[in-house]
């Protein structure tokens, strides 16, 4: 029977399951990614785990989230990360080399291969025709100590492509586009695959832009062919040998498909404050800026970097703006240098900022009081920058450059030059010094732990009763920003949840600690549509757990995030009737019934006590989440499993 390549790449490493979708299956994962501000707790994890070394091919340990160095907090951080992919055999790659997913498709991702990542924009790697998931720290944890990843077998829809993107349209603009089509929902529990005559005229680094944004669809995957671009690639890294070429069988079929015409794409924008609410530039040509960025994993390429610059060249950026530039790894950075784009930013007047994720996730730059910033970024979740007000709008560097230009957001076809022309690289300088291999046993390493790694709170097992106040009612498209918010003032307590709690729902709801900590009782929280969208934090799931919150109602929750709540004790339940969502108060009294027995039922029953009324919910679980509900949390099942097997206890605290 023919296969469509999502299905192969599934089939390849199923462990078990069947590939029907919906139906939960186990991968074996071939490599393991990790990044700085998720990595603490998930090598604490591990650690708890008891496995004395990394059970994938390889594991690959990145700083490029918490560099901004403004305390203690971060450089010990690092130090810990250090340590810990040294002891356990993982590769390290320090503060400056680069932003995980774009140095991993230089020198790392490996067609046919499978990857888990402690980052949501792990999909990245799908350019390159891996199978790589975005998953919270446990799960990616969970595969390093040696269990397959297991997820419901998701849908797949085909991404048609034909045509060629005219002159000032690029791949930014396909994925604004999907995400016009299909909104942050519509790739939900599916397999982004793209195909068609379109694909040839787009190289891997413009795939990787749409790839990485497949996330923003809420997509598991996004999965490109390995073909001659593919071949090209890997030969100006070098690793032509890693090479395989992988394609759909003739006659595939898909459970949906769109259509992209790349010739009639045109240059697109997302305004605030979501990925999908999008419009084509000329509808808010005119609005004033104050602020310029380009780079983040998703636009960062030597080619996006050049493209900026050659429009730049011999002009200024317009005095009202502040234009910075974030490249993607130090290869980027070199290749760019050495070709002189460096100099025409500098003679322009931007700002260069670290090889690092930076901006995109809050850690400096970030826009004035309610300040238009114009970016080149995967993400525009309000107050995701750093400024609770801000207004961050999405798009390619071509509109960025354009705006930068003329103070206001601009179409750069109206700028009346021509669309940048260069030569790319056929080979880049690859230097591999800074990316640090750990030796061939870890046993002595030592780990430093400084004062702000902190031990991890356990959830205790779902009790007889649950009872409690909604401590919020949140509408919908809540985001993990939005639970608990990014930049440089909170980044840096990530190892340390009793203090990273104290700002778990501060831009939406600034009284939700104090309401928590004074509640009685097991907490609800009550939710909209996507509850949870956007990063792979499971701080976002830990810190209410440690708030107390032990049930999450809502119209939907996005997969990542749900499989957080799951993995730290915490029952994730849909609306039955989403009418209900309207009359459920915050402040309510809800109770469930014999919860411990409940969850094996899909339908259930919450009695709200303050209104005298009940709602139907479904815990829409597998038997392994309810297992782990049932046993208090993912990594308290794991632990007594790996003691059983004969790995023993280990001497870190986890917490009462």
């Amino acid at each position: 029977m023919a296969a469509n390549l999502a299905q192969k790449l599934v089939k390849s490493h199923l462990v078990e399951g069947r590939l029907e979708a919906g139906e939960e299956v186990a991968l074996r994962m071939d490599q393991a990614l990790l990044q700085d501000a998720t990595g603490t707790v998930a090598w604490l994890e591990f650690e708890q785990m008891g496995p004395p070394r990394v059970r994938v091919r390889q594991a690959t340990q990145y700083v490029d989230h918490n560099v901004l160095q403004t305390g203690f907090e971060n450089p010990d951080d690092h130090l810990f990360l250090e340590g810990m992919a040294a002891k356990y055999g993982a590769v390290f790659s320090p503060a400056g080399n680069g932003i995980s997913h774009w140095c991993h498709m230089e020198r790392f991702d490996v067609p046919g291969e499978s990857m888990i990542g402690s980052d949501s924009h792990t999909c990245h790697a799908g350019s390159l025709g891996m199978l790589a998931i975005g998953a919270g720290g446990f799960e990616v944890a969970s595969v390093m100590a040696g269990e397959p990843y297991r997820l419901r077998m998701p849908g797949v829809l085909e991404v048609h492509l034909t045509g060629k993107l005219p002159p000032w349209s690029s791949a930014k603009d396909v994925i604004l586009e999907i995400l016009r089509k299909i909104s942050v929902r519509g790739g939900l529990e599916k397999i982004l695959e793209y195909t068609g005559p379109g694909l040839k005229t787009l190289t891997v680094p413009q795939r990787g832009a749409i790839a990485n944004m497949g996330q923003e669809t809420g997509a598991t995957a996004s999965v490109f062919p390995s073909d001659e671009q593919t071949r090209r690639w890997l030969q100006s890294q070098q690793r032509e040998k890693d090479f395989r070429e992988l394609h759909a069988d003739e006659g595939a079929t898909y459970d949906d498909r769109i259509e992209v015409d790349l010739s009639k794409v045109e240059p697109l924008i997302a305004k605030p404050w979501s990925p999908d609410n999008v419009v084509p530039v000329r509808e808010v040509a005119g609005t004033e800026v104050r602020q310029v960025a380009v780079g983040s994993s998703v636009n960062s390429s030597f080619h996006d970097l050049m493209t900026t610059a050659t429009m730049l060249e011999g002009q200024s950026v317009h005095p009202r703006v502040s234009m910075a530039v974030s490249p993607g790894s130090r290869q980027s950075l070199l290749t760019f240098m050495m070709a002189g784009g460096m100099t025409k930013l500098i003679a322009a007047g931007v700002r260069e900022l670290e090889v690092a994720c930076g901006p995109c996730i809050g850690m400096g730059f970030a826009p004035p009081s309610h300040g238009v910033s114009v970016r080149t970024f995967n993400r525009n979740f309000r107050g995701r920058s750093g400024t609770s007000d801000d207004l961050v709008h999405l798009c390619s560097p071509e509109v960025a450059a354009a705006t930068a230009l003329k103070g206001a957001i601009t179409d750069p076809r109206d700028l009346g030059m021509k669309a940048p022309r260069f030569d790319e690289p056929e080979r880049f300088p690859v230097d591999d010094s800074r990316f640090h291999r750990p030796p061939a046993q870890g046993t002595t390493v030592p780990v430093l732990r400084g004062p702000n790694i902190q031990p991890l709170p356990m959830p205790k097992p779902l009790g007889l009763h649950v009872q409690g106040e909604v401590l919020i009612k949140a509408p919908d498209k809540v985001s993990t920003d939005d639970i608990l918010p990014a930049g440089a003032r909170i980044l840096p307590l990530r190892s340390n949840i009793p203090a990273l709690s104290a700002h778990v729902f501060e831009y939406l709801d600034p009284g939700f600690v104090s309401r928590a900590k004074a509640a009685t009782g097991d907490a609800f929280l009550v939710g909209g549509e996507n509850y949870g969208q956007g990063s792979s934090r499971e701080h976002a799931a830990i810190c209410p757990m440690f708030l107390g919150v032990r049930v999450v109602v809502a119209k939907s929750f996005a997969r990542i995030h749900k499989d957080n709540l799951v993995n730290w004790g915490i029952l994730p339940l849909v609306f039955r009737d989403r009418a209900d969502y309207t009359w459920v108060r915050m402040g309510d009294l809800l109770r469930l019934e014999d919860a411990a027995k409940s969850i094996e039922s899909v339908d259930l029953k919450v009695t709200d006590l303050s209104q005298r009324r009940t709602f139907d919910a479904r815990a829409e679980l597998t038997p392994r989440q309810r297992a782990i509900l049932r046993a208090g949390g993912g990594l308290r099942m794991l632990r007594s499993r790996f003691e059983s097997m004969g790995a023993g206890p280990v001497d870190q605290p986890v917490g009462a």
